[in-house]
């Protein structure tokens, strides 16, 4: 395949579309980025990236002269295939705002009478590619891979392609389908519908795992088991198997999860099928992620004031700015009038309930050491805790990820985490 001869497109330069352009590029195919946005467009120009996400920036820096970064419209005529790829926000009650991608596919619609290949990448849900099908020559729809914090990897190494598709007994088109094979995975094509249904499907599964896992955690937690030892038991049951999500956590975040949850509901209640267990899955969540206050209030503030308490991190998992529905920020509302710290590697601050709180960049024991420390993810920096010789300075530790290792610390202390008592 001569990859000079295919020219890809990716519309929207916000997380999705700009990992997308960037891994593109890196398999050696010419990358134009738009975005209405001038001045987002003048940055990324300057190689400067506004997300974060491990080697992404290295990859930019390799492959930017592979790249053309536009926010003219009329750049895009002579490509190929054009991705239409941005971010589609959730509100507070997981439902999602598609205006940006209408407005996007609105303004491609000159740009179709080039017969190229356009190919919706956001995710939408069913049933929203086929209102365009008859308004693009070769339309369809691809499931996203995203996963904050890994989108590099996943980008690069997909496990398979989702292809949405009109017919799905038709062949793809020639550029597309060697495009799609030059990542090495196997191509499954299907319906509008089914695609778009299939990443909801796909995240459905994922959320079982991690509400499966909470619940017996949470069990564990009461009755002096230990769901550490309980794990590898799953992992080498050939029906969950070794890379199942098994790890206890503090409920479901980043927005994505559950809009999902909310959709498939919603479809349910429209269909008046059965979606009882969603509901389950979703009040799990928001129960667990109360679970480092409830500790807190119960084991600790009950017999102390004028703590220090140093949080460690507030996006909601590692190696990201999201803060989307962080349990971080839901503990932090709570501690509106205690003595905080805030420690996060990557971000430098931010407002909670009109309160600005500035963050600690730097792992500096004598600042960053409170009265009790609660680690919010598995940040790498954090693990320096055990290193440190100064864990004596803290009273209490609440670590739902076991971060630290609890056999550094002092019989007299307390620690918590989750699925042990």
């Amino acid at each position: 395949m001569d990859k000079k001869n295919i020219i890809i497109g990716f519309v929207g330069m916000t997380h999705l579309g700009l990992v997308s352009a960037i891994c593109a590029a890196e398999k050696g195919f010419f990358v134009y980025c738009f975005d209405d946005n001038k001045d987002h467009i003048d940055n990324l120009t300057s190689m400067n990236l506004d997300i974060n996400e491990p080697d992404l920036k290295k990859l930019l820096d390799k492959n930017y002269r592979n790249m053309k970064f536009t926010n003219n419209l009329n750049d895009l005529n002579d490509l190929d295939i054009i991705y239409v790829a941005p971010d589609i926000p959730t509100n507070d009650q997981g439902e999602s705002n598609l205006d940006t991608i209408d407005e996007y596919l609105e303004k491609l619609l000159p740009l179709d009478k080039h017969q190229k290949v356009t190919v919706i990448l956001s995710q939408v849900p069913p049933g929203f590619t086929r209102n365009y099908e008859k308004k693009f020559s070769n339309l369809f729809y691809q499931v996203e891979t995203l996963i904050f914090g890994d989108a590099v990897n996943r980008s690069l190494k997909p496990e398979r392609y989702i292809i949405g598709t009109n017919n799905p007994n038709n062949k793809l088109n020639t550029k597309y389908e060697n495009f799609l094979l030059s990542y090495g995975c196997p191509i499954l094509k299907m319906k509008y519908e089914s695609a778009e249904l299939a990443k909801i499907s796909i995240n459905m599964f994922l959320v079982s795992s991690v509400t499966t896992a909470n619940l017996i955690s949470e069990l564990c937690e009461k009755i002096d088991a230990d769901f550490t030892e309980i794990i590898p038991t799953l992992k080498l049951d050939k029906r969950i198997g070794e890379y199942a999500y098994l790890n206890p956590g503090l409920g479901i975040s980043g927005g994505n999860l559950e809009r999902d949850l909310e959709t498939f509901s919603r479809l349910a209640n429209i269909n008046s099928t059965d979606y009882k267990v969603v509901k389950s899955w979703i009040d799990n969540s928001k129960n667990r992620k109360k679970w480092p206050i409830k500790i807190l209030n119960e084991k600790i503030l009950i017999n102390h004031t004028n703590l220090k308490i140093s949080i460690f991190g507030l996006s909601y998992k590692i190696n990201t700015h999201s803060v989307k529905n962080s349990p971080s920020i839901e503990l932090i509302k709570k501690l509106e009038n205690c003595d905080i710290e805030i420690y996060d590697p990557i971000i430098n601050e931010i407002k909670i309930k009109n309160k600005l709180y500035k963050t600690i960049n730097s792992f500096d024991e004598e600042t960053i050491f409170g009265d009790v420390i609660i680690v919010m993810n598995q940040s790498k920096e954090f693990y320096k805790i055990n290193d440190s010789n100064k864990l004596d300075l803290v009273k209490y530790f609440i670590d739902p990820f076991k971060v630290i290792d609890d056999k550094k610390i002092v019989t007299s202390k307390k620690y918590f985490t989750l699925g042990k008592s």
